[in-house]
């Protein structure tokens, strides 16, 4: 398996996986022009024909018959074309002596404060691959693509997850509390958004603290809670030191999670080496492994050996970072070593 930027090629294999994803999924809709637009800006922002604000760095997962079974993305900035609210959860504290009553009720707080800050976004995996290292080459080997080019983010990295609906596509935040301002079903509303179309939630949103006891006990239960589908990339982003700080969704109230880009274990602990080619047993350990390249980026998850100043892998693992003996990587552990022992 390997990780690369989407080509134009990959249009058809795209759009046939993003329609098993299912409601919620809006990043990327299977709407074939749609598609096609970010597939094209996508490769103009891998060459570098794109300012920060406006950059979508669209990654595909392939294997090796060539076929496209994941994809996730990053985006260079957030707010800076086009708004980007959230709800941010804070506490109201209200009391009357006279009457012995002391109340701290949790309320909603509309806000933009993430703007500006470089986002993890676009994940999805074929589900008949949902295991092994598939997910976590998916899904960190964007990490290793900031650590080899830090300059072209922000100095947070954010993950809007993924929250709550049912199979029809309802959302049980939406219906308690977006619907009676926008007078729109949730995949609507959501729509509307991943199209870019977010004016509309300044327009029509209230803008005041709202109080979360006024919505349905349903709404309340799911604020800040990921999407069943969504918690294997929740545990392995929050293993890399992303942590909720209260921020959600304005839509499904999926948690907001958000680490600076020098803290995550994959940045801080990469580092570049020299690559060689050798025997390796099974022992070995799980590396993730990026070429070094931009436009040509590769990445992959193999098993590989260090020694000193040197990284040793197959011939394989070489042939799919279309690199020779001698070229230089930006490697890092799969696996924090660690956090492995201590679940041993």
């Amino acid at each position: 398996m390997i990780v690369r930027p989407v080509s134009a090629t990959d249009l058809p294999a795209l759009l046939a996986l993003v329609r098993q994803a299912g409601p919620g999924f809006t990043g990327l809709a299977a709407n074939e022009d749609r598609l096609a637009h970010r597939v094209r800006w996508a490769r103009r922002t891998f060459a570098e024909q794109v300012e920060r604000a406006d950059a979508d760095y669209l990654f595909v997962l392939e294997d090796d018959e060539q076929q496209i079974v994941g994809v996730s993305a990053l985006k260079g900035a957030v707010g800076l074309r086009e708004p980007w609210y959230n709800y941010r959860v804070a506490m109201t504290h209200s009391s009357s002596p006279d009457l012995g009553i002391e109340r701290q009720i949790p309320t909603l707080v509309m806000n933009n404060e993430m703007t500006g800050q470089s986002e993890l976004c676009s994940l999805f995996l074929h589900p008949d691959l949902r295991s092994g290292s598939n997910g976590r080459l998916l899904s960190l080997g964007r990490l290793l693509f900031v650590a080899e080019y830090t300059h072209l983010f922000g100095d947070r990295l954010i993950a809007e997850l993924r929250g709550h609906a049912d199979l029809d596509g309802c959302s049980p935040f939406w219906d308690s509390l977006g619907r009676h301002f926008f007078r729109k079903d949730f995949h609507h509303a959501d729509q509307l958004s991943g199209m870019g179309s977010k004016s509309f939630i300044a327009e029509l949103m209230p803008r005041q603290p709202l109080y979360t006891c006024l919505l349905t006990e349903q709404a309340r239960a799911v604020i800040g809670k990921a999407h069943p589908n969504t918690e294997p990339a929740l545990r392995i982003l929050s293993a890399e030191g992303f942590t909720h700080q209260g921020y959600i969704d304005i839509f499904d109230a999926g948690p907001v999670i958000e680490a600076p880009v020098s803290d995550i274990r994959t940045v801080r602990e990469s580092q570049a080496l020299t690559l060689a080619i050798g025997s390796l047993d099974e022992q070995a350990p799980l590396w993730l492994i990026h070429n070094r390249r931009l436009e040509n980026c590769r990445i992959t998850a193999a098993h590989g050996r260090q020694v000193d100043g040197s990284l040793v892998v197959d011939r394989l693992t070489a042939k799919r970072l279309q690199l020779q003996p001698g070229d230089s990587v930006r490697a890092v552990p799969l696996v924090d070593p660690l956090r492995e022992a201590a679940a041993a």
